[in-house]
């Protein structure tokens, strides 16, 4: 079965519903590279798609466009613009249709991890989101169900994690902490790992 409306509506709402359960952790790690907001921006966010989600239409494209314009519309922080915005990219990706195969996730992630690279101006190996996603994207391509394509893009996201944890951040705010960094997992790539979780 391919994805469609009802897939759509029930995991963006459990990944809502798990960053009301991790914002104090995102919050904390934010604390320790940025403002400390990212819990609350992802939970804030999280509650204006939830209360769209009723109403989205059966179009995927639409939905996802609803979806991200709700998004930015409560987060206001510069790693809710980055969420907006690869989804957007799936948005039109997808654009007049009402189903589509769960082959295409792994062009999709593709698809918005380039226009989140265009938006933020980040390079693989910053040790940033991007990272998390193009490992994410590799790891799922050529599949086409549902559960192998989670399992992939978490094995995909944790490991990264793991292999850029030692590293110091190369951009943004969490550049200016450079050292202090080294050791710490990056709040953007937690976030995304936060999201596979609430899927699972």
């Amino acid at each position: 079965m391919p994805l469609t409306r009802t897939e759509l509506v029930e995991g963006l709402g459990a990944i809502a519903d798990h960053m009301e359960e991790v914002k104090d952790r995102l919050n904390e790690l934010d604390g320790k590279l940025g403002d400390g907001d990212l819990g609350v921006s992802m939970v804030r966010g999280g509650r204006e798609v939830k209360a769209i989600l009723a109403g989205l239409p059966p179009e995927i494209g639409e939905s996802l466009m609803q979806v991200a314009q709700a998004f930015t519309r409560i987060s206001g922080s510069s790693y809710g613009t980055l969420v907006a915005t690869g989804l957007l990219a799936a948005a039109k990706a997808t654009r007049g249709r009402s189903e589509v195969p769960w082959s295409e996730v792994s062009p999709l992630l593709r698809g918005a991890f380039e226009a989140m690279q265009k938006r933020g101006k980040a390079e693989l190996g910053n040790k940033t989101v991007l990272d998390t996603l193009d490992a994410a994207a590799t790891a799922t391509e050529g599949l086409d169900d549902p559960a192998a394509i989670l399992a992939a893009a978490k094995k995909a996201t944790a490991e990264t994690m793991d292999r850029m944890r030692d590293r110091p951040a190369q951009i943004g705010r969490a550049r200016i902490f450079a050292d202090k960094s080294v050791g710490l997992d990056d709040p953007g790539m937690v976030a995304f790992w936060e999201m596979l979780q609430g899927l699972a």
